[in-house]
């Protein structure tokens, strides 16, 4: 077993801030660190006195920890190497990046028994993106569409084996079966970020996507996007400031009509469906409670093509229609360029902006750019029809953030939360078949007969465009026949359907009950 190795902190905010969490007036660092390392990884409740056994050392020798200090001798950070590779007295380990759709739909399926899981990702929780539109208006709180991660697989809260770091993935050594991650702090009251290393028996890359801004200046300067509860939180404190301050005396008209208008860019199901959520806030709430600037806010919805592009004519229709008839101007153009108060159309009309909201598509992150694999057409990791990396064995890629190869014959399936959905249920059943079979470990599983590969099918398509009405596309392609209904029955199966997909008892409880109250008393309309 490894030595466990720290420094004492010296300066006095660091001693300070360890004090009430040593639980004893003279309790050490460093045995603070110990107590905690022990209690983490040990099988025993946390009151119950810890008693070494061979069970915990087992998991215990994988850590080891130093320090990182300045020129001066301070400590600024802990260096911890990580997790080391497994040995056969222990169940194999599956390191799953990210905690998406398509990540958390594997961890969910994964047999426990089997595996160890470790997860990395920048938050603990998976965002119900279908909902967030709704949250920046005060239709549901945030809570409601936030799940926990140790709550979609426990595992990770009391498994000696499997942990959750809230880190980012810097890159993948394939050779040595390793992932570097950097650990996330936040502020500047906090220790900086340190690096460490995971060993790997099998590795499923699930970092999603990151929202695409064409290279446009000023995109992400100024705008805001809708892929995150973070991004949720920031319109709704923007839009409620600019209600609030528009009304305070000495503001100019001109100045009014800008501090509320709404721009959307983007005619996508996520920029038509907070379109459609910021009508009815308007038309239902700013109204009655901001009367004396209600004449002045207004919506953009700004798209190069038609919005809704995927789906039936008929229903692209009729979904322009009705956000015209909620208040929503639909512009047809392409942004060029964007300044902190306007944007510039590419015919030089500068449109301006209190709140400006960027919803078009997503594209390859930075980390799925830079990481040493093969790649799809348009830049994702490339993937066989078992969901592998061919070239790097025991490395799967799902969601987002993958792409079937060209020499598979498939095209890239679309970046839709059921795709990435599907596709983390499918390799959960495929790790669990391959862990059956004895070939969990690393190198074990390479000649294993893998069964039937992952194939999509396309459930239909979903949104609502505000005031009781959506729109329900049961079609497989937009090609094909089938099924579309729009109007008040398809906003109910909307409803409906989304409350069944919410993962957990205790979200579509918060839900329904956000529904309700928001029906009988409105929108919470409070700037917290």
């Amino acid at each position: 077993m490894h030595r466990l190795k720290h420094t004492p902190l010296h300066t006095s905010q660091s001693s300070q801030s360890l004090q009430p969490l040593a639980g004893k007036k003279n309790s050490t660092p460093a045995m603070y660190w110990f107590k905690n390392l022990t209690r983490f990884t040990s099988p025993i409740k946390h009151h119950t006195k810890f008693t070494p056994t061979l069970f915990t050392l087992q998991h215990i020798h994988h850590f080891t920890t130093t320090t990182t200090t300045t020129g001066g001798g301070d400590t600024v950070a802990p260096s911890t190497s990580g997790l080391g590779p497994t040995t056969k007295t222990e169940k194999p380990r599956v390191v799953v990046l990210g905690s998406g759709w398509a990540g958390c739909r594997l961890m969910k399926g994964i047999d426990t028994t089997l595996y160890d899981i470790v997860c990395v990702s920048p938050r603990n929780h998976m965002v119900f993106t279908p909902l967030l539109a709704s949250t920046c208006v005060g239709t549901l709180e945030f809570r409601s569409v936030a799940e926990p991660i140790g709550r979609i697989q426990p595992a990770i809260s009391h498994e000696p084996g499997s942990f959750f770091f809230l880190a980012n993935c810097k890159g993948v050594d394939a050779k040595k079966r390793e992932v570097h991650c950097q650990a996330i702090t936040d502020g500047l009251q906090t220790v900086a970020p340190w690096d460490f290393k995971i060993s790997y028996d099998k590795l499923v890359i699930a970092s999603g996507a990151e929202a695409s801004t064409f290279g446009i200046n000023g995109v992400k300067e100024h705008a805001i996007f809708l892929r995150e509860v973070h991004h949720a939180q920031e319109i709704r404190r923007k839009l409620l400031l600019n209600l609030m301050l528009s009304d305070v005396p000495g503001v100019s008209d001109e100045e009014k009509r800008r501090l509320l208008h709404c721009v959307v860019v983007g005619g996508g199901p996520t920029g038509v469906e907070f379109s459609g959520e910021l009508s009815d806030f308007i038309m239902k709430d700013v109204r009655q409670r901001y009367s004396h600037v209600k004449d002045y806010i207004h919506v953009t919805l700004i798209e190069a093509n038609d919005i809704l592009s995927s789906f039936d004519d008929r229903l692209r229709i009729y979904a322009t229609n009705q956000l015209i008839k909620s208040g929503v101007r639909l512009v047809r153009g392409t942004v060029k360029d964007v300044q902190p108060k306007y944007i510039v159309l590419s015919d030089g009309t500068e449109v301006p902006y209190g709140l400006l909201v960027w919803s078009t598509g997503v594209g390859p992150s930075s980390f799925v750019r830079d990481i040493d694999l093969p790649k799809a057409p348009g830049g994702r990791i490339g993937i066989d029809e078992w969901l592998r990396v061919p070239s790097a064995p025991d490395i799967f890629a799902i969601g987002d953030c993958s792409g079937y190869l060209e020499s598979t014959g498939k095209a890239t399936l679309p970046a839709l939360a059921q795709v990435a959905e599907r596709e983390g249920k499918y390799l959960a059943e495929l790790l669990n078949k391959i862990g059956k079979a004895g070939g969990g470990y690393a190198n074990s599983g390479g000649d294993m007969e893998l069964g039937p590969a992952f194939v999509y099918k396309h459930l239909g398509s979903m949104a609502t465009v505000g005031s009781y009405k959506a729109l329900v596309d049961l079609r497989q392609s937009k090609e094909a026949k089938g099924l579309s209904i729009v109007g008040f029955t398809s906003w109910f199966i909307w409803r409906s359907a989304y409350l069944t997909r919410v993962v957990s008892w205790r979200n579509r409880f918060y839900v329904a009950v956000n529904w309700l109250t928001t029906l009988v008393f409105g929108r919470d309309i409070s700037r917290i």
